[in-house]
């Protein structure tokens, strides 16, 4: 696997004539977490999914995407050697390529770690949470297609089905929490990953973020005035946080390598 000088200079699209397709997606994934709230172990990425690694999911999702040429790994700095080990162990369909590069101390510091890492020729950026390892290509490409179709900034979404409660601030663990208001269910939705932007759009917005504590960058463009609209999500493409979670993924899977073989 290339280093990123080397990288960059291998990845060059051939230009794109008048009535063919536009150069190639690339996908960026946050992976430098630790993620505690799955419990004592390896970072949560690392954490095996029906025996693979849940990091190595999310980049075969992002793989088959019919138009995601480059797929950037942004690591914990004392794992890049293990990280691209695994990957390469791991290679992904041809056509696409894999990277790894150095995260920081936020999740938001990684993305724009991962986007400088991206070669020039990339117009379309797709930035997926490791820890989403299920989400169907349906989505990946869904996605893609509304960013190519003109939209700046696109995110996968499903409707609310609990009854939510805004509080005033967070309380003590434990502690009673007033309720302000009760939001209209109707216009919530749950948003989920890959994200999709234009890439100067989604640079923009790390550009002009004031502080590193964003979680979404759909919200950082938000926050330039820019509109973000909302595609289909799908069910499986649930974030795992908690051990709950790694079971339900486990189940999903094995049901997919008995339908699908997947």
């Amino acid at each position: 696997m290339s280093d990123v000088t080397s990288f960059n200079e291998e990845f060059t699209a051939e230009p794109s004539p008048e009535g063919t397709p536009p150069a190639p997606a690339a996908a960026v994934i946050p992976a430098a977490g630790l993620g505690l709230r799955l419990g004592p172990g390896a970072p949560k990425a690392l954490r095996p999914l029906g025996g693979t690694p849940m990091l190595v999911h999310a980049v075969r999702a992002m793989a088959r995407g019919r138009t995601i040429a480059l797929v950037v790994v942004v690591a914990p700095a004392e794992q890049l050697t293990l990280v691209r080990s695994l990957l390469d162990e791991h290679p992904p369909p041809p056509g696409v390529e894999q990277l790894v590069v150095a995260g920081g101390a936020t999740r938001q510091e990684s993305v724009r770690l991962g986007l400088a890492a991206l070669p020039e020729s990339v117009g379309v950026v797709l930035v997926h949470d490791a820890a989403r390892p299920l989400v169907p290509v349906e989505t990946v490409d869904a996605v893609t297609a509304t960013v190519r179709a003109g939209a700046p900034a696109v995110v996968p979404a499903l409707p609310v089905t609990d009854t939510v409660k805004a509080i005033a601030h967070p309380g003590a663990p434990g502690e009673p929490e007033p309720v302000v208001a009760t939001p209209e269910r109707a216009l919530l939705r749950a948003v989920q990953t890959p994200q999709g932007f234009d890439r100067a759009t989604l640079l923009a917005a790390h550009e002009a973020a004031t502080s590193d504590l964003a979680t979404d960058d759909a919200g950082l463009v938000e926050r330039m005035g820019v509109e973000v609209v909302l595609v289909p999500g799908h069910e499986e493409a649930f974030k795992v946080t908690r051990p709950l979670d790694l079971l339900l993924a486990e189940a999903v899977l094995a049901r997919r390598r008995i339908n699908d073989g997947y």
